[in-house]
């Protein structure tokens, strides 16, 4: 075997979740709790400046919270499958993402990767060109959340249905249960802004979901665009970056996006060792997520000014 061979053999390599990967995982989760519990602290006892810090704080979180999830719905946290549903439900809550509509639709992505069937959870046409215009709608838009809310009302009639492709009786169920959560939780901040906690209901929650909207979209924007979308290689069709250890932190890894689609049940505290192979192998691939965006916003005003033109 050459040692081109042994190498791409290496990157696409399955490995098992061991004790130590799954402890890695809790203390990654302890530890979002406890900056849940710090960003709530400064949102509610700080005066404006401590209360927009405990805020900004939330909507990180929440949103560090969502590529923790990602990580459960792989199956890749625990050893025993039957805890990633309900630890991913809670991950997903603050942000209202559903972990089994999330697990059918980004498991979809993951195998029509490069095919006109792919269709990414939080959806961005990465085929699209990009311009500052398009990116910045990107960006700011609340189309999530707009979705989401006709998801909640769809499973309170019953009438929710997968529109991507096809799903089991079973997960469409546990998708059905879980916007219907999301009814209840919306339902009880109501009712708490009724009995005098507005405040409390807007800087915990609805002020962090809403400021997350383009925090998460700038997180995800990486991972395919500006890649060979029309390819089904993941050395073509997908970036890894090498990132600071904050950056690798705040993604829960997630910039090493190629070695995560070479073997997406891997542990995502493993995938920093096969990261030297991908950055051997795959076409695209950046030191950091400021040389990323820096290309990015190039790229865009290349393509607005040819418009404009």
């Amino acid at each position: 075997m050459s040692t081109s061979n042994a190498a791409v053999k290496t990157l696409f390599e399955r490995t098992r979740v061991s004790r130590a990967d799954e402890t890695v995982f809790v203390l990654k989760v302890v530890l979002a709790v406890a900056i849940c519990a710090l960003g709530g602290y400064l949102a509610l006892s700080g005066g404006w400046l401590g209360a927009s810090i405990g805020v900004l704080l939330l909507a990180a979180i929440y949103t560090h919270m969502v590529e923790l999830q990602h990580q459960c719905l792989h199956h890749s946290s625990f050893r025993r499958s039957r805890l990633h549903r309900p630890v991913g439900i809670v991950l997903g809550l603050p942000l209202l993402t559903s972990y089994s509509h999330y697990r059918v639709q980004h498991l979809q992505h993951h195998k029509y990767l490069g095919t006109p069937d792919d269709s990414e959870f939080f959806g961005f046409d990465t085929r699209q060109p990009l311009t500052r215009g398009s990116l910045l709608r990107s960006t700011l838009s609340p189309e999530r959340l707009v979705l989401v809310a006709g998801d909640v009302l769809a499973s309170c009639r019953g009438t929710w249905t997968y529109k991507q492709g096809t799903i089991g009786d079973r997960p469409r169920r546990h998708v059905i249960a879980e916007y219907r959560l999301f009814a209840v939780a919306t339902a009880v901040a109501v009712a708490l802004c009724f009995s005098g906690h507005g405040r409390a209901v807007l800087v915990l929650w609805l002020i962090p979901l809403l400021v997350s909207i383009p925090i998460h979209f700038l997180l995800e924007l990486p991972e395919h665009v500006l890649c060979d979308t029309d390819s089904t290689d993941v050395l073509r069709n997908t970036r890894t970056i090498s990132g600071s250890w904050f950056s690798r932190w705040f993604t829960n890894g997630n910039n090493f996006h190629v070695e995560h689609h070479a073997a997406m049940v891997v542990p995502i505290n493993r995938l920093q060792e096969r990261h030297p192979l991908a950055r051997e192998l795959a076409v695209h691939t950046e030191h950091s997520y400021v040389t990323f965006f820096l290309k990015v916003a190039k790229e865009a005003h290349r393509n607005s000014r040819r418009r404009s033109g």
